[in-house]
């Protein structure tokens, strides 16, 4: 009977310790890595994620193009560093890759929030942007004339990528409103793409930046964009918030490319 006992209780704390270890290795604390400017300058690569859109970056014929990509050219000139770009559309993935040392610079046109920037380390705005609703004019919507009050969109459905920036900016309307709105995100696309799918009539609303919704209109006339969601924002590029030298490093960079008229020259070319 004793040696019975004995076999049941070590078993336990064979279990029991089996199960500690579990949990100190899947749920301890992310660290973030070190890896800021010196590390990233020894090995000479730059990595950078962007999405895979007109504003990010995409396959044009033989040629790469994108905004993002356009300006990380530039960076790499600047830097004298080789830079790898990584397309991820999900922005949550970016940030986590970012954080668990994947990525060393998430560069979208990231609206600057309260909560972000207590997680991450926001550089010197790369534009200022803001929201719009996405609908059909009245010409191509049977008369319907487009939505100009905000509380109109009470039980309205609108669409925006997974994890869109736009996500924080629609629940604090529905706050403002006192109603609710219904928002579905898409997992498979863009911004771009889901007001591309507005102009065909396979949805009634979408939300996107302003400089985005301006190049589609002159590509979609059956787009109305004069509603908007949101205040004039900041948006910029993200880095982890131990990278300080990095910030430093990039936003001296990105002041060069402003001073020089590169960056205007770029502006103009994708919006």
């Amino acid at each position: 009977m004793f040696s019975k006992r004995l076999l049941v209780a070590y078993i336990f704390l064979l279990v029991s310790a089996i199960c500690l270890t579990v949990v100190l290795i899947y749920f301890k604390p992310m660290r973030f890595p070190v890896r800021d400017y010196p590390q990233i300058h020894e090995e000479g690569v730059l990595r950078i994620v962007t999405e895979y859109d007109y504003t990010g970056y995409y396959v044009s014929g033989d040629r790469i193009e994108g905004f993002q990509y356009a300006l990380s050219r530039e960076i790499a000139r600047l830097s004298g560093m080789e830079v790898l770009m990584y397309l991820e559309m999900s922005l949550g993935k970016s940030f986590y890759g970012l954080s668990a040392g994947q990525y060393d610079i998430v560069a979208r046109n990231i609206p600057v929030t309260s909560e972000l920037k207590e997680r991450y380390l926001f550089l010197d705005p790369v534009m200022l942007n803001r929201q719009v609703l996405v609908q059909r004019t009245a010409a191509a919507n049977f008369g319907i004339e487009p939505l100009r009050n905000q509380l109109n969109l009470a039980h309205k459905t609108l669409r925006v990528p997974a994890e869109s920036p736009a996500l924080l900016r629609l629940a604090n309307l529905q706050r403002e409103i006192g109603d609710t709105i219904f928002v579905i995100e898409d997992p498979l696309y863009s911004s771009e793409q889901l007001c591309i799918m507005v102009a065909g009539g396979d949805i009634d609303f979408a939300v996107c930046d302003l400089q985005v919704a301006q190049r589609l209109k002159k590509l979609f006339p059956a787009l109305d964009i004069d509603t908007d969601i949101s205040f004039t924002q900041l948006q910029s590029w993200a880095v982890r918030r131990n990278a300080t030298v990095l910030a430093d490093s990039l936003n001296c960079w990105l002041k060069r490319i402003r001073d020089s008229g590169v960056y205007d020259r770029i502006y103009r070319e994708y919006y």
